[in-house]
Order: structure tokens, then C-alpha cells, then sequence
């Protein structure tokens, strides 16, 4: 009769190998938001998420025409249902942002339409959609928890004192890939510094 051990031994080491191969392929830096303090459902977004690109010609036109066209996705609906208002955007973060009905309709559907609450529904990582508390001041996608917690190791003179960045609300000026939505952090690249590296 054959000795058991050496097939005993046979198996321990395949499932060791294939314990250590899906260790290494589970280990992906782009999916480890969770392991990041429990910040899965946390806040704005996670730093490696890619969210749906901007789609509508005419947000991408007035909106885009001052400043990059934010992602819906960045923002739950009642937030943009706040900056879209008439008054708010006659004054919107200083500027007079005023539209007519008609194009301030068309916008406030299409960023309610694909805002945080809907347009992450059932993903796991989705973004929370609690949104900021704003009290009376308009919201600012810097201002989310999750975005600040994203951010708070980076200091601000690589970025509000930076003149080639100047503001923490210019996202493509350091993330690469903002205007398609990716905000990887491989694609971080910081005027006159660099790749960020956290």
C-alpha cells in the first residue's frame, strides 16, 4: 500500500500556490479603497474610482466654458438642484453664471439624472450620497468629507499655492484623466512637481 504523505504534501503545496496567486492578483492598487482606514462608502469619491464622463454638449459648452465640466457623479442631486437654481447662479462662486430656462432646465435634468444617488446605484463603492451640509452657502465638491480625506496629505502649497494649479476645484489640473472621469492616482501629475506618490 502506497504511503498518503507524499500526495498529502502534493496538495498542501497547490493550494499554498494558488493561496499566493490569488494574494498577488487581489492585491490590485486600484481596488483598495477599503483597506484605506474603511473608507468604502465614505465620501465624494474614491481616489481611484473613474466615474461616467460628461456626455452633454450643452453642460460641457456653458459649464466647460469657465471651468472643467464636473462629473454629475461628484455631487448627490439635491446639491446641484442647489447650484442650479436662478439665484444661485447669478451668483455662483462669484460670477454671474445666469442662463435661460431652457438651458438651465436641460442641465439641472441631465446633472440630476447622473448624479452620485443614481448614477452609483447597487455598486459597492458607491459614493455617499448624504452630501455636504451646505447651511445656506452654495456646495463645493472640495468641501465633501471624502474629497478632503483624499486630499489632506497634500500640501497646499503643491496646490492653492501653486500658480500653475492655484485652487483645489481644478481637478484636471492635476489629475490627468478628470475630464473622462478617471482620477486615478497614477495619473496624478502636479504642475512643477510631479507624480504624486501617497
Amino acid at each position: 500500500m502506497q504511503h498518503p504523505k507524499p500526495i498529502l504534501i502534493l496538495l498542501a503545496v497547490g493550494l499554498l500556490s494558488l493561496g499566493t496567486v490569488g494574494l498577488a492578483f487581489g492585491d490590485d492598487d486600484d481596488d483598495d479603497e477599503g483597506r484605506e482606514g474603511g473608507h468604502e462608502e465614505s465620501g465624494w469619491m474614491e481616489s481611484r474610482s473613474r466615474l461616467a464622463p460628461v456626455v452633454n454638449a450643452t453642460y460641457n459648452t456653458e459649464c466647460g466654458s469657465c471651468h472643467m465640466a464636473y462629473q454629475p457623479g461628484l455631487l448627490p442631486p439635491r446639491a446641484w438642484a442647489q447650484i442650479m437654481t436662478p439665484t444661485a447662479l447669478a451668483n455662483h462662486y462669484g460670477d454671474d453664471a445666469s442662463l435661460t430656462e431652457d438651458l438651465r432646465t436641460e442641465i439641472s435634468s441631465f446633472l440630476g439624472a447622473n448624479s452620485a444617488d443614481l448614477a452609483l446605484q447597487g455598486n459597492p463603492r458607491r459614493l455617499d450620497a448624504s452630501g455636504p451640509n451646505t447651511g445656506g452657502v452654495l456646495p463645493r465638491i472640495s468641501e465633501t468629507a471624502n474629497f478632503k480625506h483624499e486630499h489632506d496629505e497634500i500640501p497646499s502649497r503643491l496646490v492653492a499655492g501653486n500658480p500653475e494649479v492655484g485652487s483645489f476645484s481644478k481637478c484636471n489640473a492635476c489629475h490627468r484623466g478628470a475630464t473622462e472621469g478617471n482620477y486615478n492616482e497614477r495619473q496624478i501629475n502636479i504642475p512643477g512637481h510631479g507624480p504624486w506618490e501617497d
